[in-house]
């Protein structure tokens, strides 16, 4: 069994959020960075992935599935469960999402201030 995923993997401050750079959907990079270390249940993905609710969850898997990055397989037992996992092609995308990751936190500060600085501007169009 897998460490328990912690719930502030992707917290607010996390530089992955402010990735600009998108493998798949909105919530895919993460979900690939939950997979990295093993298989998981859905209820195992939901701790660190709190702000994704469980349909978009579900959604977001189903289309790494479909892309052939994430393998599900399903565990037909007394208690069924199903788990995810990456699969080699999905493996493949770890060395670039972490240059990604690594350069969205090089650019922390200048990101933060972009989205304010766009913020700011749009809501003082929309108030003119």
């Amino acid at each position: 069994m897998s460490e328990p995923l912690p719930a502030d993997m992707f917290d607010e401050l996390c530089p992955s959020s402010l990735n600009p750079i998108r493998f798949g959907d909105k919530w895919a990079a993460l979900i690939i960075r939950c997979l990295e270390h093993g298989p998981r249940r859905f209820s195992e993905l939901r701790v660190p992935l709190s702000r994704v609710t469980p349909k978009v969850l579900t959604q977001s898997l189903r289309s790494l599935e479909r892309d052939g990055l994430v393998k599900r397989t399903v565990f037909a037992e007394n208690t069924p469960h199903v788990e995810y996992e990456l699969t080699p092609l999905g493996r493949s995308m770890l060395e670039p999402l972490a240059a990604a990751c690594a350069w969205a936190e090089e650019h922390w500060d200048e990101l933060l201030d972009a989205h304010e600085s766009y913020d700011n501007a749009t809501r003082l169009n929309r108030a003119g």
